[in-house]
């Protein structure tokens, strides 16, 4: 059986999903069409209904749950790892509060942007970049502020940028939870026991991964661009976790917390369940 799957050309998710993609485990008898795209573009495409498994962020299954069901394994989830707010001058929180700054976001639909709601509702002048373009567009001072994601919380500081907020501190303050980036859904019309398979080869791949580090950095460099080794695995080491293998009953619990909060506010239409795999 042939599936798609999506994910993105990010350095966590070639380690994830390198084992499958060269066919390192046992596969059950499946085969995946593999598609790599930017964050934004995956959530665009499920948010359309095009995918049958994707990874997408989890502000864009909210529009989508009655499409999908999150699988437990794939996700990114953990603590101080969260989108950063940050600016080319000295901008106080107080100002990002009132609504006057021009922001460029990596898209609508990333949970980054879910955050910056959440942290300050009035912040509503905001542009759509590749995430990848940030950071040179508040160089140009095309942008006050930039929501920034994946590694470039790296490369920032070394360019003279400056944060404003990190919202992934703000998310764990205000919760005590982790901050559910992104995960993996999978369509609803595919049978259970696919889903099933599904699950448990993602999970294989993950585990893979953890088990033979060095075994995906072919995968991984082919994808990263302009990337240093150092930069890679730092964003592999923040991303992908134990949440990564098994979202578990504290994982699970966060991306319902998510929901929650964004619903309350406004930000996300009410979603159904159940969420995820049994």
């Amino acid at each position: 059986m042939k599936l798609s799957l999506g994910f993105s050309p990010c350095p966590n998710d070639c380690f994830m999903f390198d084992a499958i993609v060269n066919r390192r485990i046992d596969m059950e008898g499946l085969e995946f069409g593999v598609h790599l795209a930017d964050v934004e573009a995956l959530n665009e495409a499920a948010l359309a209904g095009q995918a049958q498994i994707t990874k997408l962020s989890y502000h864009a299954y909210a529009h989508c749950t009655a499409r999908y069901v999150m699988l437990s394994a794939g996700s990114a989830l953990g603590r101080n790892c969260g989108p950063l707010l940050i600016s080319k001058r000295p901008i106080s929180t107080s100002e990002a509060e009132d609504g006057s700054l021009r922001i460029a976001i990596p898209g609508k639909f990333t949970t980054a942007n879910l955050l910056l709601g959440l942290a300050f509702p009035r912040a509503q002048n905001k542009t759509e970049l590749v995430f990848s373009e940030i950071e040179a567009a508040l160089l140009r001072d095309d942008f006050d502020a930039g929501l920034i994601i994946h590694e470039n919380r790296f490369t920032y500081q070394a360019k003279g940028l400056k944060k404003i907020i990190d919202l992934g501190e703000f998310w764990e303050g205000q919760t005590n939870a982790p901050i559910p980036l992104g995960g993996i859904v999978i369509s609803r019309l595919l049978p259970d026991d696919v889903k099933d398979r599904v699950n448990r080869v993602l999970r294989r791949s993950v585990e893979y991964a953890f088990a033979n580090r060095s075994a995906s950095l072919p995968f991984v460099r082919a994808h990263a661009q302009e990337m240093s080794e150092e930069v890679m695995y730092k964003h592999i080491d923040l991303y992908v976790n134990e949440y990564s293998v098994d979202l578990g009953p504290e994982g699970r619990r966060a991306v319902e917390l998510l929901f929650e909060k964004a619903r309350a506010t406004g930000i996300i239409p009410a979603v159904h369940g159940p969420l995820s795999l049994s």
